[in-house]
């Protein structure tokens, strides 16, 4: 999603919040004192920052009660990551939300999805999801969901932080808390959800027999995603890194650099597939039969063409996924639709067009037969559904589409205004296919660059794709020409 940050502090702090505007993100600023907070970010969908430092129990009361007070009451479905910090904050949060009148569904240690999938289930007013996604253990955040089971928009998030920053937080009297209460069937009803998917066979995937090797990090899906395999009817699972207790065997964010044990296993083996999730199980990387990783963008291209085989329509992702997916929809003539970076955004683009599938090129896949979310294990389903039926290795379903090599590099602004450059870039490439959205996109015939300015750092990042490193990173260049740097 879009993040709009709020740095805290005893004598400065800003919020940076979005508003729409026909090309471009503009900023407004409002100031926020509180002897409480050191350097928190904050965002329209919640909270993160380092245990102990930034992420304090007084920051955890705040924002929770400021949740609960926006609810005015209602159901609140809780569910945590595996970090170490993760049960401390759960309690404070669960009392903070019945401080506020709020009842308490607690699922524990569950993926991200599967609180989404809690609060469509028992129909809650909102949701909040403890954790920190990819961040270093050190991390956690409150990440939080409306009744919809999707993430806040701009504008129910901004009353959120005003609350919190106000410290306008109604708290109920002895006759008016709410209760808690512990629920562990949420996520095998989030499994059966996608076993119930008409275009998932359980059956057919159980015949293929597949040998499947995990990588959860030791986070949420460490149990999650075994059980999923096992219903599923997975011959074997091997299963790496999959206790949930927080302590991450190697950085979390499942890039290439950080997954070679997994690809060493599998490569060394006779494995079918590996799947890997970052800590709160919303994101999928995949390993092939070879012991190579097939990419993140190549997850979500992977999803979409095994849907739309299923059911047509159009597609959605962000501007800086892929190209693979443009290509993809068009091989069933469909549309790919395009939004600002961010799952909300994504999400928000995919209710407006009525895609059937959705989802960004970090591996976030999004099924809105089950939830408006990013959705690792419903990626798997569709995976092992899609190797089972066409019959092909993992590999081969990879070698069939095309190849694109994405780079990423940034500007340091310095003296530079960053509206300004993007401007420039804009107007010297007039003449191309732009797209203003967020920042400026350039689309060529043979590839194209994404410039965005960022929101934590004094920087524009320069996204660019082309068919070959090279090319892509001559794209680049010439971006890096025009302004100058």
């Amino acid at each position: 999603m879009i993040r709009y940050f709020v740095y805290l502090g005893t004598r400065l702090s800003a919020l940076f919040t979005g508003k729409a505007s026909g090309h471009r993100n503009d900023k407004q600023k409002f100031s926020i004192s509180n002897s409480l907070f050191m350097s928190l970010m904050v965002s329209i969908s919640g909270i993160r920052g380092i245990f102990g430092s930034d992420l304090t129990p007084q920051n955890l009361t705040l924002f929770a009660s400021a949740f609960g007070t926006w609810l005015n009451g209602g159901t609140v479905v809780v569910g945590r990551d595996s970090r170490v910090t993760g049960e401390l904050c759960e309690r404070i949060v669960t009392a903070s939300l019945q401080a506020t009148g709020c009842n308490v569904v607690n699922l524990g240690i569950v993926p991200t999805p599967t609180v989404a999938m809690g609060v469509l289930q028992q129909k809650a007013s909102g949701g909040i999801i403890i954790s920190a996604s990819h961040n270093p253990a050190e991390w956690n955040a409150l990440k939080l969901l409306n009744g919809k089971s999707e993430f806040l928009d701009e504008k129910q998030g901004s009353e959120v932080i005003r609350i919190a920053r106000n410290h306008s937080i109604r708290y109920r009297d002895y006759t008016g808390t709410g209760k808690v209460w512990c629920n562990e069937t949420i996520l095998e009803a989030h499994i059966d959800a996608i076993l119930g998917l008409p275009y998932i066979d359980k059956e057919q995937i159980a015949k293929a027999r597949f040998k499947v090797a995990v990588d959860a990090v030791n986070g949420a899906g460490s149990e999650a995603i075994p059980r999923l395999l096992e219903r599923l009817g997975v011959e074997q699972v091997h299963c790496m890194n999959c206790v949930p207790d927080g302590r991450f065997p190697h950085d979390p964010e499942p890039l290439p650099e950080h997954l070679g044990e997994i690809c060493g296993l599998i490569k060394n083996g006779s494995y079918d597939i590996g799947f890997v999730t970052d800590p709160d199980a919303d994101r999928l990387s995949i390993v092939d039969e070879n012991g190579e990783l097939l990419g993140e963008e190549y997850t979500q291209a992977i999803a979409f063409d095994f849907m739309l085989g299923k059911k047509p329509g159009p597609v959605a992702t962000n501007l800086s996924s892929s190209r693979i997916v443009d290509d993809i929809a068009a091989k069933y003539g469909q549309e790919c639709h395009r939004s600002p970076v961010g799952e909300i955004n994504v999400v928000k683009e995919m209710q407006r067009t009525g895609a059937v599938i959705g989802g960004e090129g970090n591996g976030g896949v999004i099924n809105p037969d089950l939830h408006y979310g990013r959705d690792a294990l419903a990626g798997i389903a569709m995976m092992l559904q899609h190797m089972a039926e066409t019959r092909k290795p993992a590999s081969l379903i990879r070698s069939e589409m095309p190849d694109y090599v994405i780079t990423k590099t940034k500007i340091l602004l310095q003296d530079l205004d960053a509206d300004d450059v993007l401007a420039r870039v804009a107007e010297h490439y007039s003449a191309e296919k732009l797209n203003t959205l967020d920042g400026v996109k350039i689309d060529f015939p043979d590839g194209w660059v994404h410039l965005r300015k960022s929101n934590t750092e004094p920087i524009i990042r320069i996204y660019s794709e082309a068919g070959n490193r090279e090319k892509a990173e001559e794209l680049a260049a010439d971006i890096q020409k025009i302004i100058g740097n």
